[in-house]
């Protein structure tokens, strides 16, 4: 992908027919609309044919149409609002059906983000957490909800899983004070990314520690701090982000790692049975039905 498509758009437009150019004037005005289209729709969209378009790709340097569809995708990744990703989820979702479109477009997100973690680099990320002397866990905003998670099984795992939060920058920076040589930093954000947890991932890797990035492309801006990359595919459209593949992932990284310190695992988790047990944490029996009472 160009590294600014727009302005490679602009660089070529001297040998655009009159065809091309009127793609390439309604792309650089509705980029975040004309990224969803398929090479159909976006030529009635303008006016031209489908063939049009695709001879449009091939003039910027793409194999195809869906290549320029996917370079325009990662140029909007981080630059749609709130108010961009609400009109785009309306218009995709407006004929209904709710319920079926958006439980199946996670379930495509489930089977894209396997497609894309390589066995090694999740056998990876797995052996830096397990081994790590201090797990910090690094998650703002809406990703925050993942790193709660993370942190609230991995702790169970380990004494030394740290939640790194915090309203205010130096509160990320104080809790993060004594990350260095030994340590492992999971960085999780999803677009809109977080520019305080590449900042923060960015102070980490500075101070020693190694790096486990949890996001959605390579185009994250936490990719270049990374150890260990792990990819999981969100939605960007909507504006409520989906964030079912990333759980799925830390699913699976939790029950490896639980596996690769197997023995220490079993003996907390008898303790905290016992603890639960005693101090009543949890309701023993199911409640009786007003059947059963009367009896």
């Amino acid at each position: 992908m160009p590294a600014d498509l727009l302005a490679a758009i602009e660089k070529a437009s001297p040998t655009f027919s009159k065809g091309q150019h009127r793609i390439s004037q309604y792309i650089c005005e509705h980029y975040d609309k004309a990224a969803f289209m398929t090479a159909s729709k976006l030529g009635s969209t303008v006016g031209v044919s489908e063939s049009t378009v695709v001879r449009f790709a091939s003039e910027l340097g793409f194999d195809g149409y869906p290549q320029l569809q996917k370079a325009l995708q990662e140029l909007i990744r981080n630059r749609l609002t709130t108010v961009q990703r609400m009109e785009l989820s309306s218009e995709q979702l407006a004929e209904g059906g709710v319920l079926q479109k958006v439980l199946t477009s996670d379930i495509d997100r489930i089977r894209r983000t396997l497609e894309m973690t390589g066995e090694e680099e999740f056998a990876r990320a797995v052996e830096l957490i397990a081994s790590a002397r201090r797990v910090y866990i690094v998650g703002i905003r809406s990703s925050r909800t993942l790193a709660f998670f993370l942190h609230f099984y991995l702790h169970l795992i380990t004494e030394n899983a740290i939640l790194v939060g915090g309203e205010s920058v130096s509160e990320l920076y104080e809790q993060l004070l004594w990350v260095g040589e030994g340590d492992v930093v999971i960085g999780i954000s999803f677009p809109r990314y977080s520019a305080r947890t590449a900042r923060a991932l960015k102070y980490a890797k500075d101070s020693g520690a190694q790096v486990v990035a949890l996001t959605d492309s390579q185009a994250s801006p936490l990719v270049p701090y990374a150890d260990s990359l792990l990819i999981a595919k969100s939605d960007m459209t909507s504006f409520v982000d989906s964030l079912v593949a990333p759980l799925s992932l830390i699913n699976a990284l939790l029950a490896a790692v639980g596996m690769r310190r197997g023995k220490q695992v079993e003996k907390t988790l008898s303790k905290l049975e016992y603890i639960w047990d005693e101090y009543n944490v949890y309701e023993k029996h199911p409640p009786r039905t007003d059947g059963e009472a009367e009896q």
